[in-house]
């Protein structure tokens, strides 16, 4: 018998075929048995983030999943938000909640069917990690992103230097600007389970 689709499933992906079978199964259920039973609040963080820095409209939700992160935006005032995600069986449960204003299946590492600079900006939450998706993406990330926008992503903590993220964006320095890195728990206080106490980093930068 299969194992239901599960947190310690989606932290052992290797690939996006991996995203894509695990997603397909969790879609419809992701929210009570992800979201609320594990207390996740990393994308109340990067919502949060993004809107005080003064991130502005439209913006691109990265790994939209259901919509976590989207909701949070609406939920500060944006509404000029779009979505993509690898899964669309994860983008349709966001699009019946009416978050977005327009969803797009995508592979951002392989690229996006997006014109250059068609952002004012990008967020994305419990996308860019291990076996999700790697430092390699950030080149597409600036490319959709206009100059001058903000680009709030979480990285989990335990994977931003082993995994070349802080390579990647040390690589990337002549074409970003106001960098900042908060290190946040992506689950609550009250979060219980061997993955409670996990830690992501903020990444919060503008495109030059």
């Amino acid at each position: 018998m299969e194992k239901s689709p599960s947190l310690t499933g989606a932290y052992d992906l290797k690939t996006p075929q991996d995203s894509q079978r695990l997603y397909k199964e969790w879609a419809k259920t992701y929210d009570e048995t992800f979201a609320a039973a594990h207390r996740y609040i990393m994308h109340e963080h990067v919502a949060r983030a993004y809107v005080n820095a003064g991130g502005y409209q439209p913006v691109l939700d990265v790994g939209a999943g259901t919509g976590l992160c989207g909701h949070a935006l609406r939920a500060r005032g944006l509404d000029q938000i779009d979505a993509t995600d690898i899964s669309p069986e994860m983008l349709e449960v966001a699009r019946v909640k009416g978050i977005y204003a327009a969803l797009f299946i995508g592979d951002i590492l392989a690229g996006l069917d997006v014109p250059d600079g068609a952002y004012a900006g990008v967020v994305s939450s419990g996308t860019f990690t291990h076996g999700h998706v790697g430092p390699e993406a950030l080149d597409e990330v600036l490319r959709v992103t206009r100059s001058g926008g903000w680009i709030a992503l979480s990285i989990k903590a335990q994977h931003y230097v082993d995994q070349g993220f802080q390579a990647k964006l040390a690589e990337l320095e002549p074409h970003i600007c106001d960098f900042s890195l908060t290190e946040l728990p992506i689950y609550a206080a009250d979060a219980t389970g061997d993955n409670a106490n996990d830690t992501g980093y903020v990444t919060l930068f503008r495109k030059h």
